[in-house]
C-alpha cells in the first residue's frame, strides 16, 4: 500500500478553459504553458508539463496536490466526472502551476525523476453553467491531482 508523503491545497487561475503544471525552471521546458494547449483535451502530456482543460471559461480552481512514494488507490468514494493519468518528467523536483501567469507556490515532490500523474475532476458542469451565468466561480471545480514515481 502507497504512503502519502506530503499534500498541498492550492488555487489554480484558469483563463480560457486552461491551465497548466510544469517544471519550476521554466529553461527545461521545451514548450512552455500555453503553447500547443489542446482546446477540448481534459490531460494533455508535454515534456516536462501536463495541461487541463476546465469546464469553465475564466474562474478559480480548487485543488488538491498529493505526493506519494507508489501508486495510490484508484477509489476513496468521491464522485469524479473526469479522471485521466499522464508520465511526468521533473528535473528538479519542483514544479509550477500556470493559468493566468505563473503561481507563486509550487509544488514539491521531493525529488528529480519520472512520475505518474492521475488527475480526477469534479464540479464540471455546475462550473460552465456558473461562468456562463455569472461570469466567474471560485472553487467551484475541483481537482485533485495524485503523483507518485514511476516504476522503471
Amino acid at each position: 500500500m502507497a504512503t502519502l508523503l506530503g499534500q498541498q491545497e492550492l488555487d489554480a487561475r484558469v483563463e480560457f478553459r486552461g491551465f497548466g503544471f510544469q517544471e519550476s525552471d521554466d529553461s527545461v521546458v521545451p514548450v512552455p504553458f500555453p503553447d500547443d494547449f489542446g482546446w477540448g483535451v481534459f490531460l494533455q502530456e508535454h515534456v516536462r508539463r501536463f495541461d487541463l482543460f476546465s469546464a469553465g471559461h475564466t474562474h478559480t480552481a480548487s485543488v488538491t496536490v498529493r505526493v506519494w512514494d507508489g501508486r495510490p488507490a484508484a477509489g476513496d468514494g468521491d464522485c469524479w466526472e473526469e479522471q485521466a493519468e499522464v508520465d511526468y518528467e521533473s528535473v528538479t523536483g519542483d514544479v509550477a502551476v500556470w493559468g493566468s501567469g505563473r503561481s507563486e507556490e509550487l509544488i514539491r515532490l521531493g525529488h528529480a525523476g519520472m512520475w505518474r500523474v492521475r488527475v480526477c475532476c469534479a464540479g464540471r458542469a455546475e462550473v460552465e453553467s456558473v461562468t456562463r451565468s455569472e461570469g466567474t466561480a471560485y472553487g467551484v471545480e475541483r481537482y485533485r491531482i495524485d503523483f507518485w514515481p514511476k516504476a522503471q
